[in-house]
């Protein structure tokens, strides 16, 4: 009489098997964060906010510098967010007044940094949040340079950049819209 062998067994083996390893190696096809997958429409409503468009009188888009949405998840949990660089000719203090003013009357709520109020917003920017757990979203504005366009965007600031400095501001929330703060 011929031996009989279960044909789910070696199966049943080879699924321990294949799990058991992916255990021990620290890998899990189960990822404990919040990844970009199926983002797109929450990236959408981010480029969407009325705020990216109101700019200080005499703010410009440089040249060949288009609207950068997106979605990062090399570290931890995934971030949503829409940014815009514009060039400014005039003082910092007219930018910080500006968004002090626009986003606050638009239900921005300005946060300070606990950690260091000495350093004047038109050093460290500004950041407020908005929203409620489930849709909340951050709101960040801060100075940059010519040199720092190129470093962090590859992008080669012309005489836009001149005759005084710019500023990037960016909306952005976790995928699930969950409450975050600017100094977590």
């Amino acid at each position: 009489m011929p031996h009989r062998t279960n044909p789910a067994r070696p199966g049943a083996l080879l699924l321990a098997t294949a799990l058991l390893a992916t255990g021990l190696s620290g890998c899990s096809a189960l990822s404990p964060f919040n990844t970009c997958d199926d983002t797109a429409t929450r990236v959408k409503a981010l480029r969407a906010q009325p705020i990216l468009e109101s700019v200080p009188e005499g703010a410009t888009v440089p040249e060949d510098l288009a609207p950068v949405p997106g979605c990062l998840d090399d570290s931890g949990d995934a971030w949503l967010y829409a940014e815009r660089v514009y060039a400014f000719p005039g003082p910092r203090q007219k930018v910080v007044d500006f968004y002090r003013a626009t986003a606050e009357a638009d239900g921005w709520r300005l946060q300070s940094d606990p950690s260091d109020p000495s350093t004047p917003e038109t050093t460290a920017g500004l950041c407020f949040t908005k929203g409620g757990d489930g849709d909340a979203l951050l709101l960040t504005v801060q100075f940059t340079t010519a040199r720092r366009l190129k470093i962090e965007h590859g992008y080669r600031a012309g005489p836009e950049f001149d005759s005084g400095s710019g500023f990037e501001i960016e909306v952005g929330s976790e995928t699930d819209g969950a409450r975050t703060g600017c100094f977590d």
